[in-house]
């Protein structure tokens, strides 16, 4: 009769090897898990409160600009506001961020900001040429309606409301095309008004 041969104990090297591959797989479903739900998630980082104080300076450059007796100084106005803006947007955006401990730039940051940019680009472009063309009367239609899209591309990725505020920057921006004797009362409305309210609203809802 044979004798029965004794279990075979699983070696030490297999013992302290499937520890490591355990807590590996973990580390990977948990990287998994984290990138799905960034890249699901909102870009929540647009500030209310720099949508406001956007809107305050709009109000001050589309005063000023009214005082403006030529085109290319009404021109430089909205310019130096829309690098001003820019710069208050940047600097609440991070602001709200740090706040909400999330990176700006994550991805739907990234999402946000490569939606945005495209329509920011032809509208300096067309500024260009539609200024050279002596159609600056065209200008705060194009800008609105083309700020407007970006808002709405961008917005895609942000919260509910931020679309909505671009969709009536476009609607603000087709009727401005067709109104340009008043083209900058419509400036005020749109980056001045509008971003106040919708900015509020953001500030209420959305933590800031």
């Amino acid at each position: 009769m044979g004798s029965a041969s004794p279990l075979r104990s699983p070696r030490v090297e297999d013992r302290e090897t499937e520890p490591v591959a355990l807590h590996a797989r973990a580390m990977d479903n948990l990287r998994f898990i984290r990138e799905t739900m960034e890249s699901a998630s909102s870009f929540t980082a647009v500030s209310g409160w720099g949508e406001v104080a956007t809107g305050v300076t709009a109000l001050v450059a589309a005063y000023l600009a009214a005082k403006q007796t030529s085109s290319g100084r009404w021109l430089l106005v909205w310019l130096f506001e829309a690098a001003l803006s820019l710069l208050i947007a940047a600097v609440m955006m991070n602001r709200k961020a740090k706040a909400a401990s999330t990176p700006l730039l994550s991805k739907p940051g990234w999402k946000f900001t490569l939606s945005f940019s495209p329509p920011m680009f032809v509208g300096a472009l067309l500024t260009i040429v539609l200024y050279r063309a002596g159609l600056a009367g065209n200008l705060p239609g194009m800008w609105l309606l083309l700020y407007g899209t970006g808002v709405v591309t961008g917005g895609a990725f942000s919260v509910k409301i931020v679309p909505v505020m671009g969709l009536c920057f476009m609607i603000l921006g087709t009727i401005a095309l067709f109104y340009c004797s008043v083209g900058n009362l419509f400036m005020a409305v749109g980056f001045g008004g509008l971003h106040i309210i919708f900015g509020l609203i953001i500030a209420r809802r959305y933590g800031g």
